[in-house]
């Protein structure tokens, strides 16, 4: 939501373009070390792991009338640099970091394993709100092309009268090709847009903005070939297994077909998303977004 909102106000009000995501912690270190004359460009939004550890610290905390100080919040992640994110500056809305812990999804896999857990067989139970239904948009977050799709199933929805009918699918950012283009007519505008994943493809891209020979509005980047599906703190496969079958590409499809299952597949649609912005938020974009929500970057020692 956060992030289709910024690039339409980039988009309108002629500010920095293209707009570049910041989801991968990876890529936004790799940014700021060796790509600094891109900082403007990056989206200010937190990650979706920060923004959910912000949520919960502030509007939950406040809810549930729980003291900030009192809560842990713990993320399962694909992803290494993810422990590296949750002690960034900027990224403590409720004055405590947003996100206490992060584990891997390997670490977890290791714990469940350990304690004997059968995890099938554990009761359904409700997760605890402001956060309990996630729609298909978050869903295919993980795969490269994901964050793209999420944004343009909002901003396309948005930037058209926020026509019911508005596009589901962009299939042309879907793939496991390390740099993909699209350009969609959106309202009688022309977007155009990139997707890289790898970060010696982000360089490769990026070099090419530089020079101009490249002009998109907006980019996804992920700093792991394939995306967050691929990400080093998953799950190890045998050689049997990864010699012969394209994880990534097995692990994206599952996300698109969890996607296609859910009654709710674009962000703004969510129920949860909705009561958050009426009770909390204001709107995308907001004072109150922005100060929870939003994060600012810096130029590492490394880029001097």
């Amino acid at each position: 939501m956060e992030e289709a909102n910024e690039f339409i106000d980039r988009v309108k009000n002629g500010d920095v373009l293209p707009m570049i995501t910041s989801c991968s912690p990876g890529w936004v270190r790799y940014c700021e070390a060796y790509f600094p004359e891109f900082l403007p460009n990056l989206s200010s939004c937190k990650s979706p792991q920060q923004m959910a550890g912000a949520i919960i610290k502030t509007y939950w905390a406040k809810k549930n009338n729980i003291d900030p100080k009192n809560i842990v919040s713990v993320s399962v992640m694909p992803c290494t640099a993810k422990k590296f994110e949750i002690g960034r500056e900027d990224q403590s809305a409720a004055g405590v970091p947003d996100v206490d812990i992060s584990i891997t999804t390997r670490e977890l896999v290791k714990m469940i394993n350990k304690a004997g857990l059968r995890f099938n067989d554990l009761p359904d139970e409700k997760f605890d709100s402001p956060l309990s239904e996630g729609s298909g948009a978050a869903v295919i977050f993980g795969a490269t092309g994901g964050v793209m799709e999420a944004a343009l199933r909002t901003a396309v929805w948005k930037l058209t009268g926020e026509a019911p009918d508005s596009p589901v699918e962009f299939n042309e950012v879907r793939g496991v090709e390390g740099i993909k283009f699209a350009e969609y007519n959106v309202g009688g505008t022309a977007v155009k847009v990139a997707v890289v994943s790898g970060l010696a493809n982000a360089k490769k891209l990026l070099t090419q903005v530089k020079n101009g020979e490249v002009d998109v509005q907006f980019i996804e980047v992920m700093a792991c070939p394939g995306g967050c599906v691929n990400g080093g703190g998953q799950v190890i496969q045998p050689a049997e297994v990864r010699n012969f079958v394209d994880i990534r590409a097995e692990r994206a499809k599952a996300l698109y077909s969890l996607d296609t299952a859910r009654a709710v597949r674009k962000s703004h649609e969510s129920p949860d998303i909705k009561e958050v912005y009426a009770n909390f938020l204001g709107e995308p974009g907001s004072h109150t977004a922005h100060e929870v929500l939003h994060t600012s970057y810096k130029p590492s020692s490394l880029s001097k």
